[in-house]
């Protein structure tokens, strides 16, 4: 069993192995401690009351050699690239990439130049920048008011709407602000000078990068224009990046997401770069989805024969924009009237009906009956009779007006042309099957002799006494049947 001492002295050991571990990482240690070091340097030096600590841009080698090569390019007309040469290698096509890449730092950098004046501008007049929310706009009026207490001499009719103007003009009456000092004043100067430069020096870019786009990608240009067209290939990263791009895509390039602080997403639109665009201006607000739609598909289509340089005087791209026009027109037709249905020409010969005994028995089961053929004629100068009487009621036509005296006739149709046997049944059922007298009968019968004296009914309706009633007859004998 291990001492007390024995396992200190363990712990020693275990801990000179990792000492001599240590040292053989010190140089990697030493050297992120001097990064961790100088990070922390860099931001304690850093200084957010000087501009030019958190505006580098313009200072930077890139941004000086970009906009110097724009110079040139813009100084010196050129027919655009060769045809034999690749897109790609085309020193001209690198430069609009490198100028695309250029133009989203610079509004970067205008953002953060905005950022700076806002904060130190708001201790003068903090209402400001909820009135006027363009960047390049609130520094030209930072610029044009300075230090003036009085808001209404400064003349701001050049720079913003005269419904603006009122509102700032009356914000600065009810505003707590008090004058900046001069060094805040000049810093704050300085920015906006520093926003309008980067401003002026992106438009050269992007009107470079336009000019341009009709020898990079004409059919693209036919399309959307050249302004749409530099900004879809600088966002895409290149003509060959926006050729590979699905439809679905290219229609949310340059789609910035807003915050509508707890409102519906439905009305907001999914359209980027491409709503910038002549087509979809003059489109009605109703079909611009649609329209969206069908111009991403055929920038896509135009875009893959720029990376192919298939068709460098834009002629296709022109066909493509012709048959966009087309359809929106298309869309935009009301739709046809409804035309009157003719009927259909009447078919003057009789139709084929199939004969036959059972189609002979069939009109016979539904022939009209005599009686209500009587019903349904009247006679010229006499009264029907009704059911309900005066007129009233089913009425009865000619029935009952024939000197019959009766409403209904014989059930038995007159067509039906039975045997002389099923006659002879009939007329013995008649008679013979009436045993049953009717109460209206009497065996009192007045002669003209003997007046009243009395009869048999029974002799009046043929019928003897006695067994000649019944089913056996007096004058019947049993017959012997031989036997075998």
């Amino acid at each position: 069993m291990a001492t007390l001492e024995d396992s200190f002295l363990a712990d020693l050991d275990e801990l000179s192995d990792n000492e001599a571990e240590m040292d053989e990482n010190d140089g990697d240690v030493g050297n992120e401690e001097e990064d961790v070091d100088m990070d922390m340097a860099d931001l304690e030096t850093l200084n957010y009351d000087d501009l030019d600590t958190v505006s580098k841009l313009q200072k930077s080698q890139r941004y000086i050699d970009i906009m110097q090569k724009v110079e040139e390019a813009l100084g010196k007309d050129s027919d655009g690239a060769e045809k034999g040469t690749v897109l790609e290698d085309d020193p001209e096509y690198k430069l609009i990439v490198d100028c695309n890449q250029l133009s989203v730092d610079i509004e970067n950098e205008i953002a953060i130049v905005h950022s700076f004046i806002r904060d130190k501008y708001k201790l003068k007049f903090q209402e400001l920048e909820s009135l006027v929310h363009h960047p390049i706009d609130y520094a030209r009026v930072v610029k044009k008011i300075g230090n003036e207490t009085d808001i209404t001499l400064v003349d701001l009719g050049d720079l913003l709407p005269s419904a603006i103007i009122m509102g700032i003009s009356v914000t600065s009456l009810t505003t707590k602000g008090s004058p900046l000092p001069e060094d805040v004043l000049q810093k704050v100067l300085g920015a906006c000078d520093r926003a309008l430069d980067l401003d002026s020096a992106r438009k050269m870019v992007l009107d470079f990068v336009e000019s341009k786009m009709g020898s990079i990608a004409p059919n693209l240009s036919a399309i959307v224009g050249s302004a749409v067209a530099a900004k879809l290939v600088g966002t895409a990263g290149g003509v060959s990046a926006l050729a590979k791009m699905p439809a679905c895509n290219v229609q949310v390039l340059g789609h910035k997401r807003k915050n509508l602080a707890g409102f519906s997403s439905t009305s907001q639109s999914r359209v980027g770069y491409i709503e910038q665009t002549e087509i979809l201006q003059s489109t009605p607000p109703g079909l611009r989805a649609r329209a969206s739609r069908l111009v991403a598909a055929k920038s896509t289509l135009a875009a893959r024969v720029d990376a192919t340089r298939g068709d460098m005087s834009g002629i296709n791209g022109k066909a493509l924009r012709e048959e966009i026009r087309k359809k929106i027109e298309k869309w935009q037709e009301p739709p046809p009237a409804r035309q009157p249905k003719p009927l259909p020409v009447p078919d003057s010969e009789p139709k084929k009906r199939r004969g036959g005994r059972r189609l002979r028995k069939m009109k016979e089961r539904y022939a009209v009956t005599d009686m209500r053929k009587m019903a349904n004629r009247m006679r010229f100068g006499t009264p029907e009779e009704s059911s309900l009487g005066d007129g009233l009621g089913e009425g009865y036509g000619m029935l009952g007006q024939a000197g019959s005296n009766r409403l209904r006739v014989s059930s038995v149709p007159s067509k039906l042309k039975l045997n002389a046997k099923v006659a002879k049944k009939l007329k013995e059922r008649q008679y013979t099957g009436g045993a049953t007298t009717s109460g209206l009968t009497s065996s009192l019968a007045f002669t003209p002799v003997q007046g009243i004296e009395l009869c048999n009914p029974q002799q009046a309706l043929g019928l003897g006494s006695g067994t000649q009633s019944t089913y056996f007859s007096e004058s019947g004998t049993f017959s012997k049947l031989k036997k075998i």
